[in-house]
């Protein structure tokens, strides 16, 4: 049985004074544990090659004393650690160079856990600034080694570097069927007025989604979405089946140009907005019930005579709201030629908008970014990391039928057949396996 503490006195550290007992004793106990577990490996590794003599006789890997004592943070508190060393005289036969011992548990100079080296950066991204992690966890932890403003600010250098290669990567591999784009707009402290960031993010064939490209432009304009679009497709993207972004934006434009096969869907979420901006409130009540008859019809037809009732209902009165519904029609309705297993995904920007909550939050918190690299570089690690909570989208399976040219007709799969009319029905697996071999 493992004796935590068997000496209180040695748990009461002398330059502990002000810890309470219990954290004490959870640090001693870490630390005893951490020192058993690393006495094991070296022991299984000097073991494994205890048959490796040289022409003398003698043992080619031994034990080699131990390491100077070093602090290493980890969720338990600051613990100190003193390694054990091992002398390794095996050479590579190829290179002639010398085999190293490397701990799995303890790696060489390390300082902090893998877990806490990554809530530092998520707490930065989060909003507690570079001055406030020593009075923040320096108590919590036990140590404020690793924790200087210098330190966390330096993780937006290694940001910015990763985000630079994040927009250079090749596309050829990665075949993006759905896209969602959107420009969002974040406040800059230094003089530079505000950022516009162009955000795209795809569904993958298998039905995963991820970002696509994330990159600093102007006013969402056509130029800047179009130079973005070429750069994506220089380096080798797709064009994806079918986009759904804010009819406001530039991208439409450049997307005819660059990329005319890709569909167009126009983001509800948005429209219901602007068709409300163009109405009294007192009329929101009747017209949001009105607009929902349409968005949630059961197919097409029924969503175009919604169409038609709120264009007679409101446009004599209000002819600005009614047409900002009546000139996109066939934009609005693009997702009823999809699974209808898509449609919740696809008549929204939801991916994005609920993503950059995050990245505005952190911006409220810090009164804006220092620099426009540095916002660029946030919002990258702030995606990056909303991006392993993604979900894949309803029945991943049909993202690579979309892709295959499959024809939908109000959500549902039409075979084909050689009788006059088309028959709807749900998607056979042996088409599925055989749409997907087609896309891959």
């Amino acid at each position: 049985m493992l004796t935590v503490v068997p000496d209180l006195s040695a748990a009461l550290s002398a330059d502990e004074p002000s810890s309470p007992l219990i954290d004490q004793i959870v640090r001693d106990g870490a630390r005893r544990m951490l020192a058993a577990a690393l006495q094991a490996e070296v022991a299984a590794y000097i073991d494994q090659f205890a048959d490796l003599r040289d022409e003398d006789g003698r043992r080619l890997v031994v034990r080699n004393g131990t390491a100077e004592p070093r602090t290493v943070l980890t969720s338990a508190g600051a613990v100190e650690v003193t390694a054990p060393r091992v002398n390794d005289k095996r050479a590579d036969p190829d290179t002639g160079e010398r085999k190293r011992f490397s701990s799995a548990i303890l790696p060489p100079w390390a300082r902090k856990t893998p877990q806490v080296s990554e809530v530092l950066p998520l707490l930065y991204l989060h909003g507690l600034s570079s001055g406030d992690f020593v009075p923040a966890l320096g108590q919590f932890l036990g140590s404020s080694a690793g924790l200087s403003s210098s330190v966390i600010t330096k993780l937006t250098e290694t940001w910015k570097a990763e985000a630079a290669a994040f927009m250079t990567r090749d596309l050829s591999a990665v075949d993006y069927v759905y896209l969602w784009v959107d420009g969002i707009h974040l406040g800059i402290r230094l003089g530079e007025g505000k950022l516009c960031l162009l955000v795209m993010i795809g569904v993958r064939a298998d039905g995963r989604k991820e970002l696509v490209a994330l990159a600093d432009g102007y006013r969402e304009s056509s130029e800047s979405w179009a130079d973005l679009l070429r750069d994506c497709k220089r380096r080798g993207m797709r064009a994806p089946v079918l986009a759904i972004g804010d009819g406001a934006l530039g991208f439409w434009s450049a997307v005819r140009e660059v990329l005319p096969e890709t569909k167009e869907q126009r983001c509800w979420f948005h429209k219901i907005a602007n068709v409300l901006g163009a109405l009294p409130k007192s009329a929101h009540p009747g017209a949001k019930k009105a607009l929902a008859e349409i968005w949630n019809a059961e197919d097409k037809d029924h969503a175009r005579k919604a169409i038609k009732a709120f264009d007679a209902a409101y446009g004599v009165k209000f002819p600005k709201a009614a047409a900002k519904i009546t000139a996109d029609e066939e934009q609005l309705l693009a997702f009823y030629d999809y699974p209808a297993e898509h449609w919740i995904h696809l008549r929204t920007t939801n991916p994005i908008e609920s993503t950059f909550a995050t990245v505005r939050l952190r911006t409220k918190v810090t009164k804006g970014h220092g620099s426009k690299a540095a916002a660029l570089a946030m919002a990258f690690k702030l995606i990056e990391s909303a991006q392993r909570r993604w979900r894949m989208v309803n029945a991943p399976h049909l993202v690579a039928l979309v892709r295959a040219g499959a024809v939908f007709v109000n959500g549902k799969l039409v075979e084909r057949s050689d009788g006059p009319a088309p028959s709807v029905t749900e998607p056979s697996q042996d088409a599925t396996e055989q749409a997907a071999a087609e896309a891959a």
